[in-house]
This record gives C-alpha cells, sequence and structure tokens, in this order.
C-alpha cells in the first residue's frame, strides 16, 4: 500500500508542534494513529518526536529556573524535592502503631481463611 505521506512531510509536521502528536495530525490533515504509524516506521520522524519534546522540556526548565531566580518559593521547593534529594529534600512519611508505638504486623495466609470458615 502506497504511503499517503512521505517521512519528510510528518517530519515537517512536528516541527513546532512541541511534541504533540495531535498537532501534527491536524497539520497533515489525519489521526494520531497515521503519526503513531509513520513514528514506529521510520527511525527519523521518531527522532523529531524526540528533539521536539527534548526542546519543549529545555523551554520549561529555563522558565523553571527563572521563577527560582526571583525567589519564587513554590518553584525552589520543587527543584529541592526533584533534584535535591540526594541532599535530604525529600518528605518523608513515616507509619506507626497506636500512640507512636509499634506496627502490629498480622499475616494470614488464604489456607488459614478457609480453615476457620470450616
Amino acid at each position: 500500500m502506497a504511503e499517503k505521506y512521505t517521512a519528510a512531510q510528518v517530519i515537517e509536521a512536528i516541527r513546532g508542534s512541541k511534541g504533540i502528536v495531535s498537532h501534527a495530525a491536524r497539520k497533515l490533515g489525519c489521526s494520531r494513529k497515521t503519526v503513531y504509524n509513520y513514528i514506529d516506521r521510520y527511525v527519523t520522524v521518531a527522532e523529531a518526536l524526540e528533539n521536539e519534546r527534548e526542546d519543549l522540556l529545555d523551554f520549561v526548565e529555563g522558565k523553571l529556573l527563572g521563577e527560582i531566580n526571583r525567589g519564587n518559593i513554590t518553584a525552589i521547593i520543587f527543584y529541592l524535592k526533584t533534584q535535591g534529594k540526594h541532599r535530604g529534600y525529600v518528605e518523608r512519611q513515616e507509619h506507626t502503631g497506636a500512640d507512636g508505638g509499634a506496627l502490629n504486623i498480622v499475616v494470614r495466609w488464604p489456607e488459614q481463611d478457609a480453615d476457620a470458615d470450616a
């Protein structure tokens, strides 16, 4: 079966899409499934999509750093929680039993339940 688009046409449609396949499909006038088929079939098309997504990630990281530079506390906390884990910037939840005591864990096997029913 002849293909409706060339790989180059699909790549051109991906450019400027920010990696959103439905945007590329809209430019071509086809379904997302068609674009995904080209992504699966052609390494160059898959690379174009990955490049678009990486470019967007670079852009967003730049915006985050700009907010950090402006002193945006939410951005600072987000960055520390995601990038500063190795320095201890993690939220940790501790689980305890009643009044802060040890947890009492009971393990039951399915056959124990069957014995109880008998």
